[in-house]
């Protein structure tokens, strides 16, 4: 009874929402200690709070193929099919990753293929780092925009067969889609125009004083050269229109220099230290160590508990947040 789907569940792609997830995988879900401990007679309220303590993505691990947390609740949401507003509240989360990785996983398994672009492509935009768990069981790192790819592009993610999807390039020409606007085009564009404006030599209209010069010129020269008996060389001269170094180049290397100094500064204050430290450790009694040993310890963890409530407070706050945005009933500590 508690391993079947809801009674009002609506079928996903013409069959039970739970059957999206392979047999062999669904059976050892439900065989697994986080099902049956975390997981059971969980709503769509209560699955929230368990999104929020997620700490990686992930299929199954093992040679006897345990399923992670993640697997669980993705089957979970199956399982009750919680509405649309809250998978889009999740996917639309920027305080918890892995609340969004689920709600984008989810919405990729059930949506349309419209919804899919919809609501997964503008998470291209996301670049944070979340964890993934292997096959081995070990951890890799990972970025959001390389998940959200992977979903849109790969048959299979964390051991989970992918329904198909039309291509983005037949939902244009029908018209269903906009074309897809990239958001680095406007920082290219950016870059081609300063780098034209760069490239473009300095030309100067000529003025009827220039062509009267460039005359005198010609004939001092012509009279010049009849007058003497040899030769002269011609003397190469710089050319007026020769580029100067750019203004990109000149601050990379004031930048440069600026570092260099600034390090050397700081091997002379590292230096200076060095040699008052060895000073006093010299003149120091020798109860002075264990007396500062302690008075450091007793400090550490005043800091650390202090740290600690301030961070589960930070918690609460932000779980809070997510919780009033959803109609739930706020957490108190």
């Amino acid at each position: 009874m508690a391993n079947r789907t809801v009674k009002d569940a609506q079928s996903v792609r013409g069959t039970n929402p739970q059957y999206l997830i392979e047999k062999i995988i669904r059976s050892r879900i439900y065989d697994s200690k986080f099902w049956k401990e975390e997981c059971f007679a969980l709503t769509a309220e209560l699955l929230v709070d368990k999104a929020m303590e997620l700490k990686y993505i992930g299929g199954v691990f093992g040679g006897n193929i345990k399923p992670t947390p993640f697997l669980c609740l993705v089957l979970k949401m199956l399982q009750i099919q919680p509405e649309k507003d809250i998978v889009v509240e999740f996917i639309r989360q920027e305080d918890f990753k892995y609340v969004r990785a689920l709600g984008a996983f989810y919405m990729r398994l059930v949506g349309t293929s419209i919804d899919s672009y919809k609501y997964l492509e503008p998470l291209y935009n996301d670049y944070r780092k979340i964890r993934r768990q292997n096959r081995q069981g070990s951890y890799e790192a990972v970025y959001m925009d390389e998940f959200i790819d992977e979903l849109l592009h790969e048959e299979r993610i964390c051991d989970v067969i992918l329904p198909r999807i039309q291509k983005r390039q037949v939902l244009e020409e029908l018209n269903e889609l906009d074309p897809r606007v990239s958001a680095l085009d406007d920082d290219l564009d950016d870059v081609e125009s300063e780098e034209e404006e760069e490239e473009k030599p300095v030309q100067k209209s000529p003025t009827p004083e220039h062509y009267l010069a460039s005359a005198q010129k010609r004939e001092d020269d012509k009279s010049r050269r009849q007058s003497s008996p040899t030769r002269h060389k011609r003397i190469r001269s710089r050319s007026p229109h020769k580029r100067e170094r750019s203004p990109r180049r000149r601050s990379r290397e004031r930048t440069e220099r600026e570092d260099r100094d600034r390090r050397r500064h700081r091997s002379r204050e590292r230096d200076y230290h060095v040699k008052e430290k060895d000073r006093d450790y010299r003149h120091r009694s020798p109860g002075h160590e264990k007396r500062s040993h302690e008075k450091k310890s007793s400090h550490r963890s005043k800091h650390s508990r202090r740290e600690r409530e301030s961070k589960e407070s930070f918690e609460i706050a932000e779980s809070n947040v997510l919780r009033a945005k959803l109609g739930l009933a706020p957490l108190r500590r």
